[in-house]
This record gives structure tokens, C-alpha cells and sequence, in this order.
């Protein structure tokens, strides 16, 4: 199994990665599963967080302010995001069964403790052809923010994202962040493929991500794509070198495909083959 796959273990910490483990600078990510009822206490440290709930109801106290969160699941609505500061101690307490997802990196303490809201979050219907998704910045550049930057993408049956290729680190004069992709698939039976690489060094790996499980990009080119019959969702925690405004710089295309930006149907062979 690959260093940058990771699949959920039983307990109330499915997934859990930081940069020590991740072999990275900046990014820490991870999840947590609570039964109803169950509280558990986080502490921010020196890091900014942000809490992104999957499915499930929950509060969150943070100081003398509770914050409350509802989401049926990833393939129903946004999410409501919760931004912590450096130097925060919380206490997420589980009104029914939990999924939570939490991530954090590097920060300084510029930003507010924050609740944001679905209405504030950007939608994006990105691509064309076989390669249009959705991107949901539910913690996106215009939301203020250090370091972290969070989307949401829904690709489609039978579609690609991360299209055209792409790369964000700091190669060919792109900006250095870290990316983690955690995968949610509909049916629960389907899967994804998620493809690692980046040419210049020799990272080339194909990668079967099934629901649950998470994927780094640690570098390089990182396409996805959904077979027909699955329905895809990830969720991008990013951090790196991109400081508050700098979080809007775009990544870099991988130049032989960039040309699919003016032409989304991609050039199509027409069918039958051989045949007058």
C-alpha cells in the first residue's frame, strides 16, 4: 500500500495525519467518528483548525460560545465550518451519531473564532464535457483564513477532476501546499481512482480510493476519476506557503494538457471504427 493511502481503523479516530507522519511542513488532518452522547476535547495549540461535520449533529464549545452543527450528509447539503484560532480548547459534544472531519496548520492568530456559513461559501461548476464537477470553497480564498484553504468536489458518474492536471508544489512557479483528499463514494460499494505524479522525480502511482479512506498529494500532477456507477466526493484540506490573500494564486497546469480549458469535449473519436 502506498505511503499517501491511508484506510480508516475502528474506533473513535478512523484517520488521523500529521506532518511528521504525512513526511510534510505544514498540513495536519483528521477524523473523528462519535456515538451519540459522547463528548471529546481538541486543542488548537499552535495551529489554526477548522471542523468540517460529514454527517451527524453535534455542539461545539469553545470558550463561553456553543456553536451547533447539522448535516444529514456529504451528498445532501454544505456544511456549516467552524475556524479556530491558535490557542483554543474545545469540547465537541455528539447529539447523535458524529462524523467530524478537523484539520489545521501553522497560524499566527490574525483570524477570529468564526462559524461559517453555507450562504458565505462559493460554488463552482468547474470544467466541461466529461470533466465538469462541482467545487464547493466552503473555506475558499475569499474566507479569511492564515493558511488553510478547504473545498468540497462532487464529481459525477463516468467524469474526471483535477482536469486538466495540476500542480501546486512550487514547481514550474507554482505556489508549495499540501493537499489531503478524503473520499466519500455513492454507492458505498463504488470507488474512485486517484492518480499521484510528478515527472521530474519519478512519483507515479495509481491509487483505488474507496469511502472513507484518504489520499495525500504530496507533490505533483494529482487527476481523479469517478467509473460510471460511482458518485465521488472528496474533501481538500490545503496549506502550505500561501498566506491569507496569497490562498487565491492558482495552481499550474501540467502543459500538455492545458489546451483542454478552450476544448472540454476532448477531441472525441467518432464510433463506429472501420465500418463504411
Amino acid at each position: 500500500m502506498s505511503r499517501h493511502h491511508f484506510r480508516p481503523m475502528a474506533g473513535p479516530t478512523p484517520l488521523e495525519v500529521t506532518p511528521a507522519t504525512a513526511g510534510w511542513r505544514h498540513l495536519s488532518f483528521g477524523v473523528w467518528a462519535l456515538q451519540e452522547g459522547e463528548a471529546r476535547t481538541g486543542q488548537t495549540g499552535g495551529l489554526e483548525v477548522a471542523l468540517v461535520p460529514l454527517s451527524g449533529e453535534l455542539e461545539v464549545q469553545v470558550g463561553s460560545a456553543l456553536f451547533h452543527l447539522k448535516r444529514q450528509d456529504v451528498f445532501s447539503e454544505l456544511p456549516s465550518v467552524l475556524y479556530l484560532p491558535p490557542a483554543s480548547t474545545y469540547q465537541v459534544t455528539a447529539l447523535q451519531a458524529t462524523e467530524l472531519a478537523w484539520g489545521g496548520a501553522p497560524a499566527e492568530g490574525r483570524y477570529p473564532l468564526r462559524l461559517f456559513h453555507p450562504p458565505e461559501m462559493r460554488v463552482e461548476m468547474r470544467g466541461g464535457g466529461h470533466a465538469l464537477r462541482q467545487v464547493s470553497h466552503i473555506l475558499g480564498p475569499h474566507l479569511p483564513a492564515e493558511r488553510l484553504i478547504l473545498y468540497e468536489v462532487y464529481t459525477p458518474s463516468g467524469s474526471w477532476s483535477g482536469w486538466p492536471p495540476h500542480r501546486h508544489d512550487g514547481q514550474m512557479g507554482s505556489l508549495y501546499l499540501e493537499e489531503t483528499y478524503y473520499y466519500k463514494v455513492s454507492p458505498r460499494t463504488g470507488w474512485a481512482i486517484h492518480r499521484n505524479y510528478s515527472p521530474e522525480d519519478g512519483l507515479d502511482e495509481l491509487l483505488l480510493a474507496r469511502d472513507g479512506e484518504l489520499i495525500l498529494a504530496p507533490k505533483g500532477y494529482h487527476p481523479v476519476v469517478a467509473p460510471p456507477g460511482s458518485n465521488v466526493y472528496y474533501l481538500n484540506y490545503m496549506a502550505g506557503e500561501a498566506l491569507c490573500e496569497q490562498r487565491a494564486t492558482p495552481p499550474v497546469d501540467e502543459p500538455e494538457w492545458a489546451w483542454m480549458r478552450q476544448d472540454w469535449s476532448g477531441q472525441p473519436m467518432t464510433l463506429p471504427i472501420g465500418q463504411k
